[in-house]
């Protein structure tokens, strides 16, 4: 569950175990990127990377989720469907009242569910900004900012340009003279022979774990760069 810039992120609060891990599965299978939170505290650390939409179960074993739903709306206007046992209707309205965009109650269907989201999604799709997420690191392209574990990574002008065509090409190897081309001088004429090596050492500095076995930006021998795998 590395990429997902095709659906989006999901972020599953759920204490289930056997329950997230299937929900988790699901999502991942229909080409989301799914993150398994068993608390609201992990929910709410989950959060800080970003998000395209929160699966929440109102029983949580510290807090419950119309607690955890009022915060995703109040600080990321993030969608959110609940996912409950609870049927009653003042139960429901609670949750609609927190800001929730959709209330399924259990038992209930994966595909039923899947459709949901996606009905979720295209409704809010408008004021979300598009955002790409690999591993720990998330990229908003419309704000250009980047995160790696909830974290502000600050990039100067071109490694956010390089970083942001190797992401937006990923499964495509982009080649130093393409990287020139789209980046520098179309020519190279005016860009020293070293430009893009230095570029490439000081991004994989700032957001790589290990510079040396880099996860993100990867050599393709002879050819170019890749990012992931």
């Amino acid at each position: 569950m590395k990429n997902g810039m095709l659906n989006g992120r999901v972020i599953i609060a759920e204490d289930d175990i056997m329950l997230n891990k299937a929900l988790c599965r699901t999502f991942s299978n229909a080409g989301y990127e799914a993150r398994s939170a068993a608390s609201v505290r992990e929910a709410e650390a989950f959060m800080k990377e970003g998000a395209s939409l929160m699966i929440i179960d109102v029983g949580l074993p510290d807090g419950d989720g119309f607690f955890l739903c009022k915060k995703a709306r109040k600080t990321q206007n993030l969608p959110v469907i609940f996912l409950t046992a609870r049927d009653e209707e003042t139960d429901m309205l609670r949750g609609f009242d927190c800001g929730a965009d959709d209330y399924l109650v259990k038992p209930f269907s994966m595909p039923v569910l899947l459709k949901h989201a996606e009905a979720v999604l295209r409704r809010t799709k408008s004021d979300e900004p598009e955002i790409f997420f690999y591993e720990d690191i998330s990229i908003d392209f419309e704000r250009k900012r980047v995160l790696r574990q909830g974290e502000t990574v600050n990039l100067t002008l071109k490694e956010y340009s390089l970083l942001e065509l190797l992401a937006k090409n990923r499964k495509k190897v982009i080649t130093r003279q393409m990287m020139l081309e789209k980046l520098w001088d179309s020519s190279g004429s005016f860009v020293e022979e070293n430009t893009v090596n230095v570029t490439l050492s000081r991004l994989r500095k700032k957001i790589e774990p290990d510079p040396a076995n880099p996860i993100y930006i990867k050599n393709v021998f002879g050819i170019g760069y890749t990012f992931g795998d």
